[in-house]
């Protein structure tokens, strides 16, 4: 009897894990890299495994099942996994890869193993590991040393208790959480490369609700680095009646972003790789494609964006002006405000400060779109949000069925939740924002809303101060109180100062 119960909790104990304690053996698998392979490279690897150890095991556990359902029918089995959401070729999965270890060849086995299936998946995997390169002297260094970390890679992921399986771990949110998890953790340590692929999952989570996506409505990020801003969006929808559109220009972070859909159970979106600036994908009959929403965190003040090709741009993007080339933010701007839906589209964007008050083509830009009844809302964020940069950013909404002119100004920068290395919002920022924007409240030192003459009597200067007064007046000073504070303070200290000239002299040390 006590072997039965011994082994029935042996087993409750494999199949209880936390997220914590996910999170934390995938973080420790980064041991096998840090200090010898920069973080923006090291990154790639450790996702891509998760994502193979994920689809190992979830192929693992339905050939399990299938096997207890037919018994020994091998071609009944067969057919059902390839009907499988991901189909694994023969020697392909993670433990195959793992008793091939200590091959001389390991990093060129992998890269053959995701090759094969990329392959067998080609509607969902076409070009998703092409970025990542095992075999790589440069970035894993000589053979020797090489094997050495993929063999310890292998070792780490094949910790029973990063069991995978559907059977045992339950909801797939489990998967998609651990990978937001790595992505966060490699973006706080990857700095100024850290903003290209990651935005604070709080600053997603505020354009959810400024944005308010809703059931049937096609959501769009042109600069979508690993996803997890258009993810936050489709959760907020409440059901799975969406459709996210994406693309970035990076390789291996579109690769993290395509990845990134599918550990989150988002199997239909279509993320693009390219340059949206020079050769927008997201294309209709030849057209851009229209969004219900549209948001992106851009890369900020982007040189070399492509001005010198804008005035030919086939589709027309840049009708109400060329941005400077060295800083492309109303590039980005005016892409997302072309693809809005004409009736009821609405973007949200987080842009540098410049933005909103800098001069020449960007202050005819801004001059435009307030004339044109687009801009909505102004938002300014608290300073060192954002990973690879301290500097303070803002939020700017744009609507195509405003019911007015007015737009609203909205100074959040000074609350926030106080970090060693990072500032976040909290979820009562988040909500106080959100409340301030929808019911379009004035709130004096918070936020003001301002008529469309106040905004042309400003220049078209959009800076939050110019419309919220965030002003304090010192408290006037009473100089006969402080005067007496003085005389009671010197009163106290000849006290103090006596009694110690007596204790020394007592001591006779005086």
């Amino acid at each position: 009897m006590r072997v039965v119960q011994k082994s029935f909790f042996e087993d409750q104990a494999q199949k209880m894990i936390s997220q914590d304690e996910i999170n934390s053996i995938l973080w420790s698998a980064c041991d096998t890299f840090r200090g010898t392979v920069d973080p923006s490279e090291y990154k790639n690897y450790i996702l891509v495994m998760l994502f193979l150890k994920y689809i190992s095991d979830v192929w693992q556990d339905h050939y399990a099942q299938y096997q207890e359902q037919f018994g020994d029918d091998d071609e009944r089995i067969r057919r059902r996994m390839d009907r499988e959401r991901f189909v694994l070729p023969k020697d392909c999965d993670f433990n195959s890869l793992y008793h091939q270890r200590n091959a001389d060849n390991l990093g060129e086995l992998i890269n053959i193993a995701l090759d094969k299936i990329e392959d067998a998946n080609k509607e969902k995997l076409e070009g998703v590991f092409r970025n990542i390169d095992f075999n790589s002297e440069s970035n894993l260094g000589k053979t020797k040393d090489r094997n050495v970390r993929l063999q310890q890679l292998l070792d780490d992921f094949d910790n029973p208790r990063l069991d995978l399986r559907p059977s045992r771990i339950g909801n797939l949110d489990i998967i998609g959480n651990a990978y937001e998890y790595l992505i966060a953790r490699f973006a706080s340590g990857a700095g100024k490369k850290a903003g290209e692929f990651y935005t604070p999952p709080e600053v997603s989570e505020l354009l959810a609700h400024l944005l308010d996506p809703q059931p049937g409505e096609r959501i769009s990020d042109p600069a979508c680095g690993s996803g997890s801003l258009l993810i936050k969006c489709a959760r907020h929808v409440g059901s799975n009646n969406y459709s996210l559109y994406g693309q970035e220009s990076n390789g291996s972070t579109w690769a993290l972003a395509k990845m990134n859909m599918f550990l989150h159970g988002v199997d239909n979106a279509r993320i693009e790789w390219g340059d949206t600036l020079r050769n927008p994908q997201l294309i209709e009959d030849d057209r851009l494609m229209h969004f219900e929403v549209v948001t992106a965190n851009p890369p900020f003040s982007l040189d070399k964006w492509g001005a010198e090709v804008a005035p030919a741009d086939r589709f027309k993007r840049f009708h109400r002006g060329i941005p400077p080339k060295s800083k492309g933010d109303y590039a980005f701007i005016q892409h997302m405000v072309e693809t809005m839906e004409p009736f009821k589209g609405r973007a949200g964007v987080i842009v540098p400060h410049g933005v909103l008050f800098r001069g020449n083509s960007e202050e005819h830009i801004r001059r435009q779109l307030v004339e044109e009844n687009l801009l909505d809302a102004v938002i300014g964020l608290p300073q060192n949000l954002f990973y690879g940069t301290p500097i303070p950013a803002a939020i700017l909404l744009f609507r195509r069925d405003k019911s007015d002119s007015s737009v609203a100004f909205i100074d959040a920068s000074h609350e926030f939740e106080p970090g060693t290395n990072q500032n976040k919002l909290g979820e009562i920022h988040i909500q106080r924002i959100a409340k301030t924007y929808y019911e379009r409240l004035t709130d004096e030192r918070y936020s003001y809303v301002a008529t469309k003459g106040e905004v042309e009597a400003n220049g078209y200067n959009l800076n939050v101060s110019r419309y919220v007064d965030t002003f304090e007046e010192e408290k006037e000073i009473n100089l006969a109180s402080v005067q007496t504070e003085i005389l009671n303070i010197e009163a106290e200290l000849t006290q103090v100062q006596n009694k110690l000239m007596k204790q020394l002299q007592e001591l006779g040390l005086l």
